[in-house]
C-alpha cells in the first residue's frame, strides 16, 4: 500500500531545499535524509512526501477556493523541480480574499496536500478555505476567536485549512498526522483541518 511505503522512509535528519521563483525571492522548505529501508539503498536527502517521486515524477493537485470560487487544477513538480509559473498561480488562488494581498507560499504545503492525496487515493479537488493571511486579517479574526494564533503560520503561506469532498474530515485528520510533516489541526464543527510546516504538532 502506498501508506506503507511512505512509512518505510527512516526520517533521519532535517536539511533543506530553495524555492526558485522569477522574482529574485525565495522560499526554504523543510527535507530529510531519508533511508529506503533496502539493503542497497542509498541515504537521499528526501521526506516521506518526496520518496512518492520514484512512484510518480510529476505532482498534480486541483483546488477550490471556498470565497472566491476560483479553480485551479495544475502540476507544480516536474522532472525534480518546482514549476516556477504553477506555484505564482497557485500563490493566487491562495491569496488573502479579504485585502486581495498574495504572499508567496511555501512548496513544502503543496507537498503535504500531494501526500495526502495520495494517501486518500482519492482525486477530488481540495477545498481551500484559508490560505494566506494578511496580519490585518489575521487581527481581524483574533478579535473574533482566541483560537486564532498571534503568529500564525497563515501569515508566513506555510498553512492552509482545508477540506477535501468525499473523505471524512476526522480521516483526513489522521492522514495528515500519518505524514509528519508538520501541524495538524482538527475543527469538527467547521468541519476542516489545518495542515502547516512548521514543526510536528496536533490539536
Amino acid at each position: 500500500m502506498l501508506l506503507e511505503k511512505l512509512k518505510t522512509a527512516n526520517l533521519q535528519n532535517h536539511s533543506s531545499d530553495e524555492r526558485l521563483r522569477s522574482s529574485s525571492s525565495t522560499h526554504s522548505r523543510r527535507g530529510f535524509l531519508t533511508s529506503l529501508g533496502s539493503a542497497s539503498a542509498t541515504v537521499l536527502l528526501l521526506n516521506p512526501i518526496n520518496a512518492l517521486a520514484k512512484i510518480s515524477p510529476e505532482r498534480h493537485l486541483a483546488f477550490y477556493n471556498t470565497h472566491t470560487s476560483e479553480k485551479l487544477d495544475i502540476v507544480y513538480f516536474s522532472g525534480g523541480r518546482y514549476i516556477s509559473d504553477a506555484l505564482t498561480e497557485i500563490d493566487q488562488l491562495f491569496r488573502d480574499h479579504r485585502t486581495d494581498e498574495v504572499h508567496p507560499i511555501d512548496p513544502g504545503l503543496f507537498d503535504i496536500l500531494y501526500g495526502l492525496s495520495s494517501l486518500t487515493k482519492h482525486s477530488q479537488t481540495f477545498q481551500i478555505i484559508s490560505g494566506y493571511r494578511s496580519p490585518a486579517t489575521n487581527a481581524l479574526l483574533r478579535r473574533r476567536s482566541k483560537r486564532v494564533a498571534k503568529k500564525s503560520f497563515h501569515m508566513r503561506g506555510q498553512a492552509a485549512d482545508i477540506r477535501l469532498p468525499g473523505v471524512d474530515t476526522k480521516r483526513l485528520r489522521n492522514m495528515a498526522i500519518s505524514l509528519q510533516q508538520g501541524g495538524v489541526g482538527y475543527y469538527r464543527t467547521s468541519n476542516f483541518i489545518h495542515v502547516d510546516t512548521g514543526r510536528v504538532r496536533r490539536w
